[in-house]
């Protein structure tokens, strides 16, 4: 059950990661292009309280699943993607992360972005749950303006956005399609 703090006057106190706005439902991903794979790729999440819980990874790639090397559910998404539900989801107060113009690494959620790399070189940023009067999103640019990125983050999380006929164990030798 995902719990939201209630706003107040003005719109302060709606919940957010680093500033980007939380729908209801406290969905949110970090989509990345992934270093080695040259894919785009997300990892999603849902928020409960102050703290967040990694649930699954999706990407145009198997290889950045397999990347991962986490036990869990592999299958394919209505749309194609290769979608990772974890066995064992990770949860979070903060997660530390080293962002680059390479990875892209940007947050997603309700439909609006919020980049966390430089222009150039490195960035160490701090992923965390918080209170915000004023959200810091806006319109998502490309890669992340595809509706696979945009949708990664409403339909990863739910049993009816994948198809259980193309289910693989994670480790396992695969042909991506």
């Amino acid at each position: 059950m995902t719990v939201l703090a209630a706003g107040s006057g003005g719109g302060a106190g709606r919940l957010s990661v680093n500033g980007l706005v939380l729908p209801r439902s406290g969905v949110f991903a970090i989509g990345y292009v992934h270093s080695v794979y040259h894919a785009p790729s997300a990892e999603v999440f849902t928020v409960e309280g102050g703290r967040f819980t990694m649930r699954a990874v999706v990407s145009d790639s198997g290889g950045v699943l397999d990347y991962y090397a986490l036990d869990g559910e592999r299958s394919r998404t209505p749309g194609g993607r290769w979608l990772l539900r974890l066995a064992v989801p990770a949860t979070y107060d903060e997660l530390p992360l080293l962002t680059t113009p390479i990875g892209r690494r940007t947050l997603l959620a309700g439909g609006r972005c919020l980049p966390l790399y430089p222009a150039s070189g490195a960035r160490r940023v701090r992923v965390a749950v918080e209170l915000t009067s004023h959200d810091r999103g806006g319109p998502c640019p490309p890669p992340y303006s595809q509706s696979f990125f945009l949708n990664a983050a409403y339909s990863t999380t739910e049993a009816t956005a994948t198809s259980t006929s193309d289910n693989q164990k994670p480790h396992g030798s695969f042909e991506p399609g």
